[in-house]
């Protein structure tokens, strides 16, 4: 498969399973991790860093994904937050994309297509 690299951060398995299944019909190929830790710990050990990610805000155990957007932003990699709650706390990626869950396809594609275009 030659489509955009995307890393999946999401803490609930069966969201989890649905989003990944989602992201390979979408063409990408995907990373998948259910936590904050052993993403981080993927992104530093790429040669080159993933062309997009979708990351779920809110990781369970108070624990957000901030960190990891923050360490894509650095190596300028696009994200798109996805969450179940209405709005995002004050994060500092105010004009990060938004997508709400469940994860609409049609507004989910045209922010992949667009890592695929950047890669």
């Amino acid at each position: 498969m030659s489509g955009p690299c995307v890393i999946l951060v999401e803490d609930e398995p069966l969201v989890a399973m649905m989003m990944e299944d989602l992201l390979v019909e979408l063409g990408c190929r995907v990373a998948a991790f259910g936590a904050l830790a052993p993403a981080l710990a993927w992104l530093a050990d790429q040669p080159a860093p993933p062309d997009g990610a979708v990351l779920d805000v809110n990781l369970g155990g108070g624990e957000t994904v901030f960190p990891l957007a923050k360490a894509l932003q650095a190596r300028g990699v696009p994200f798109v937050f996805a969450t179940g709650y209405g709005a995002l706390p004050e994060n500092g990626f105010s004009d990060a994309p938004l997508i709400h869950k469940p994860v609409d396809t049609g507004k989910l594609r045209p922010l992949i297509e667009a890592f695929g275009a950047a890669a």
